[in-house]
């Protein structure tokens, strides 16, 4: 295998994640070198010339597109860790990772709540979920945890740690060095009020935040989460940090969700995702949207690049 290929791997291979890779390799053939895929032989089989084959995974394995199973779970898992592995070794420049069905992964024992768990137990480091590549750029403060433990996550180590990924982020995205401006959303509606609807934001949260200003002068105080996002439509903001998943995937994947990227930073190693599930309804029919995938390769391309430098 030819170093510095980006992994692909091909995420649960009941769902959509195959047949996308596939769709787009063959629809960029001159980009196959560069390309070493992780999955089912048989799948792997069908992909252009050039691609760098990784099988994992029983030989006779033949996925039922829209019928996740067990078998295909262990697939998914052993991808990942393939990919894992191969950055760790240097073989693999990044890996951008198919979905996967994290209920089937629990299923057979995997004991991570998402795929940027796995690869901070397997890599190290302190990482952060974001997401970039369509109209908004959002990084989340937390993200697979329950609701009612996110208060409890409003510290100053992980506001320094999301601010400084919405920042790097949004610099390697947009090839600037000029201050970024990053809105911050609020736990409480409308930010708390003045601490009528709650008192985190004047307390815990915009205390923090002066205290990063100086380092990141363009740092909102904690503003209300129903108004940011469209103000950073209207160019107001560079990023968004929100302080909780669905705070910032709702109107993510309203306004982008055929070409949103998920990112996870603060890792050794360059990953990225499609920011779409494993669309077990649709997948075999030939009617999933490369996009997001695309993107996702874009990106995780742009940021290995940066990481030469």
């Amino acid at each position: 295998m030819k170093p510095g290929k980006i992994a692909l791997t091909c995420g649960d291979p009941a769902g959509i994640g195959p047949e996308v890779v596939a769709g787009w390799l063959a629809a960029h053939p001159a980009e196959a070198s560069a390309i070493a895929a992780i999955g089912p032989a048989r799948w792997l089989a069908t992909l252009p010339d050039g691609v760098g084959r990784i099988p994992v995974g029983l030989d006779e394995f033949v996925a039922n597109p829209g019928k996740p199973s067990g078998e295909g779970a262990l697939v998914a898992w052993a991808a990942l860790e393939r990919a894992a592995e191969g950055c760790r070794s240097g073989e693999f420049r990044g890996v951008v990772t198919g979905p996967v069905s994290k209920a089937e992964l629990a299923r057979i024992g995997w004991p991570f709540p998402g795929q940027t768990e796995f690869f901070a137990a397997r890599w190290g480091g302190e990482p952060t979920m974001a997401f970039c590549g369509g109209r908004l750029r959002v990084a989340l403060l937390t993200w697979h945890i329950p609701l009612r433990e996110v208060p409890s996550q409003l510290t100053a180590a992980n506001f320094a740690r999301s601010v400084r990924a919405a920042a790097d982020l949004t610099r390697a995205e947009l090839g600037s060095d000029a201050p970024v401006r990053i809105a911050v959303c609020g736990l409480n509606p409308h930010a708390g009020e003045g601490g009528i609807l709650g008192t985190e934001e004047r307390d815990i949260i915009d205390p923090i935040l002066d205290g990063l200003r100086p380092k990141y002068p363009g740092l909102s105080r904690a503003l209300p989460g129903d108004t940011v996002f469209g103000r950073q439509l209207r160019g107001e903001f560079d990023a968004v940090l929100a302080l909780y998943h669905d705070q910032g995937l709702a109107p993510l994947k309203t306004v982008d969700f055929d070409e949103a990227v998920n990112v996870t930073l603060g890792l050794p190693f360059v990953r990225t995702s499609p920011d779409h599930g494993t669309a077990f309804s649709i997948a075999g029919k030939g009617v999933a949207s490369r996009r997001s995938f695309a993107n996702a390769l874009a990106i995780a391309k742009k940021l290995v690049e940066l990481r030469k430098l």
